[in-house]
């Protein structure tokens, strides 16, 4: 069973800084990308950040500047590094692992995995 477990949100005011981190738990072969997205109250979950595998990060305008993902590979771990923090950076963010494979003996199987999410809260 691949987990994601993620840690760090909480209650900030604006322009301060909170990280985020997403471990990745149990036995898989490979992850084609990791990503974090955000889901603010009565809106659509949206794309924030993404590594796919042995690149760079993207990030949604919105967050460029501002934040950075970055990869811990030796802990399975990514983490959202979010500065300059605003009032509409408020959501809940989930940890994202895209293609997640495992090999078998009997073939491979592919599946997506969710984090439960952790709340962001930026207050004015």
């Amino acid at each position: 069973q691949v987990r994601l477990v993620e840690s760090g949100g909480g209650l900030v005011q604006a322009g301060g800084s909170l990280s985020l981190s997403c471990t990745v738990s149990g036995t898989f072969n490979s992850i084609d990308a990791m990503s974090w997205y955000r889901q603010a109250p009565g809106k659509q979950r949206e794309l924030v950040a993404t590594i796919p595998s042995g690149r760079s990060a993207n990030y949604a305008d919105s967050v460029k500047g501002r934040f950075t993902m970055s990869t811990d590979n030796a802990k399975n771990t990514v983490y959202l590094q979010m500065n300059s923090l605003k009032p509409e950076d408020t959501a809940d963010y989930y940890c994202h692992a895209d293609k997640v494979t495992i090999k078998t003996t009997y073939g491979s199987k592919y599946f997506d995995v969710w984090g439960q999410g952790t709340l962001v809260t930026v207050s004015s």
